[in-house]
């Protein structure tokens, strides 16, 4: 499993973002020549749907590649760069991107924390952690849409010229994440209910299973700061032999150490499990492969999902 994460911390990456501004540099130049902007997302999930609709109006760039987790990820001086040389930016927010965000909340950016614009009554709140969101809200496309949209909104005042041709790829996009919703809670339906418990590394999944009635169990809490403990793990394995849980799942972005010792742990009470397969969770896949697309992967889950919990069937 790759973990990334780039040493410059967020207030140093605030001072030299001021500093590239009072040498002369321009925050933001509106259209280019040819008439595109530039657009910069933290995560992959945001970048490549903005890609998708935008089209040749927006140059989208991802901050955040396969395999990096956003809870951990520090600035680079080339994220600076980049910062300084785009005329938006969106970020998901709700404490995902925790070590960015004295850059956002210190520096006068055009960025916005679209998963902060989505119905509110909607979110979840972290079990462990009071008063805090759980950030990973595209796992819920319904939710998504409202973040896209939120972002989309803001390419548009950008683009006015192009306005009503974006929001045409807004609502084509937006059909097609209809279909990826029904086919979701279609395919995991057929999952008998007593065998829909989804273990993973770390507490990513609770939008998953809440728009797909699934039981989820994240070993780590809602961020990868923190290791997952010994009652933790124990905690888990026990759930899994009481409930026979068939199989559980590591995640592309997340070390793999807690769900081995989880794997180990249930053999050794006498119970068998089987490792389902990976899962993309807070990153995507590669550039140019269907898991790096939001739908792509989004399928993938399911499917990987699907059948590992019922594959004693």
């Amino acid at each position: 499993m790759k973990k990334h994460t780039l040493g410059l911390t967020a207030v140093s990456a605030a001072v030299l973002l001021s500093a590239c501004n009072d040498s002369g540099n321009e925050t933001g130049g509106g259209e280019s020549t040819d008439g595109s902007i530039d657009v910069v997302a933290t995560i992959a999930q945001i970048g490549e749907p903005l890609s998708v609709i935008a089209g040749d109006f927006a140059n989208v760039e991802t901050l955040m590649g396969p395999g990096v987790d956003p809870h951990i990820y520090e600035a680079s001086q080339g994220d600076i760069r980049l910062f300084q040389q785009a005329d938006i930016i969106f970020y998901n927010g709700l404490h995902l991107e925790a070590q960015l965000s004295d850059v956002f909340n210190s520096v006068e950016t055009n960025a916005h924390a679209i998963g902060e614009k989505v119905d509110a009554g909607s979110l979840l709140e972290d079990e462990e952690d009071a008063g805090m969101d759980d950030p990973h809200i595209w796992f819920d496309v319904v939710l998504w849409e409202q973040a896209l949209d939120a972002a989309v909104e803001e390419l548009k005042v950008l683009l006015p010229d192009h306005a009503d041709e974006i929001e045409e790829n807004k609502q084509a996009y937006f059909a097609e994440l209809e279909e990826l919703h029904m086919y979701a809670v279609d395919t995991l339906a057929q999952i008998p209910e007593e065998q829909r418990i989804l273990v993973t590394a770390h507490d990513a999944f609770q939008y998953f299973g809440e728009m797909n009635n699934i039981d989820v169990m994240g070993i780590q809490g809602l961020s990868t700061e923190s290791e997952a403990g010994i009652s933790d793990i124990q905690s888990t394995i026990n759930t899994i032999v009481e409930k026979e849980v068939p199989a559980v799942f590591v995640e592309s972005s997340v070390n793999d150490s807690t769900i081995q010792a989880v794997i180990e742990g249930a053999n050794q009470a006498g119970h068998s499990i089987e490792l389902g397969g990976e899962l993309y969770s807070d990153a995507m896949g590669d550039a140019g492969t269907e898991e790096g697309t939001y739908i792509g992967m989004y399928r993938h889950n399911v499917d990987t999902i699907y059948s590992a919990l019922t594959a004693s069937e």
